[in-house]
């Protein structure tokens, strides 16, 4: 993802300075313009704008150590939690840097093509981002989500824990018709149509969790959806495959059905996954 980055940057004509841990891996910038340093610390010294990319957390903190941050306005692209990214924020901010986490929603090949839908999530310094805005669009588009600088792992994070989810649903859909003359590439349009028909219901769910109405504009409520689970099962067992990826869920809303929300949205049973609050257990 660094390497990328560094790319979309020279290609739009940016001075650069770069520095990996595997010197190495720098040849093929240093041929297209970039700069290399010796050490992260020569790096950090060489621009005010300062875009960090490694492994996890600790790497960042171990990477600038030695480094004089004072001055500089530090941008973290480096993927970690929202306690993370605000702890790197007051480190940062102790040293004399301005800061900025990030959330990076691509993978490498999106980034410095903007047909590909490719964004960045910000979180932090409004005047760094405001300052510096052009030139973090240049590898992806950017979405400033707040001066938390928590926020964007934490939206990072819960797409991802969104898509983890949607790939578990595809896994298991597979699997039902894998021992049948059903050819995947063939199931495969149908799936797709019908996770993009469903995707738009967030909405409603969001709706109805800003309200507070677990019961606004339900179509199929939740004492439906759990007997209607009862099915899917059944062809699970049928076609011989497991329902591991499935039962965490229904078994979730089973316990919020328990309860006496059969004629709302399956959305109340959010309540349970929050373990902070008294009623979580219910």
């Amino acid at each position: 993802m660094g390497a990328a980055l560094a790319r979309a940057w020279l290609a739009a004509g940016h001075p650069l300075t770069v520095w990996n841990r595997t010197p190495a891996r720098t040849e093929p910038l240093a041929a297209e313009g970039a700069t290399v340093a010796a050490s992260a610390a020569e790096a950090v010294a060489a621009s005010r704008l300062v875009v960090v990319c490694l492994l996890d957390d600790a790497s960042v903190g171990e990477a600038l150590e030695g480094a004089d941050l004072s001055g500089r306005d530090l941008v973290n692209l480096t993927t970690g939690t929202p306690a993370q990214g605000r702890a790197r924020a007051a480190w940062a901010e102790a040293r004399g840097a301005r800061f900025l986490d990030a959330g990076i929603m691509a993978v490498p090949p999106m980034i410095g093509n903007p047909a590909s839908g490719a964004y960045v999530l910000y979180s932090g310094s409004p005047g760094l981002f405001e300052e510096h805005g052009e030139t973090l669009a240049v590898p992806a588009a950017t979405r400033y989500v707040g001066a938390d600088p928590g926020f964007a792992a934490l939206h990072d994070v819960a797409l991802l824990s969104a898509m983890n989810g949607m790939f578990a649903g595809v896994l298991h859909a597979f699997a039902l018709i894998r021992r049948e003359d059903i050819a995947p590439k063939d199931f495969a349009p149908l799936l797709v149509s019908w996770l993009g028909a469903m995707a738009p219901l967030a909405h409603q769910t969001a709706d109805q969790l800003q309200s507070d109405d677990y019961g606004k504009d339900v179509v199929s409520n939740l004492a439906m959806q759990v007997a209607g689970n009862a099915t899917l099962l059944a062809t699970a067992e049928e076609q011989g495959v497991s329902p591991e990826l499935l039962t965490p869920y229904m078994s979730l809303l089973e316990r919020w059905l328990a309860t006496g929300h059969g004629d709302e949205d399956t959305t109340g049973a959010v309540e349970l996954l929050d373990v902070g609050r008294a009623d979580s257990t219910v």
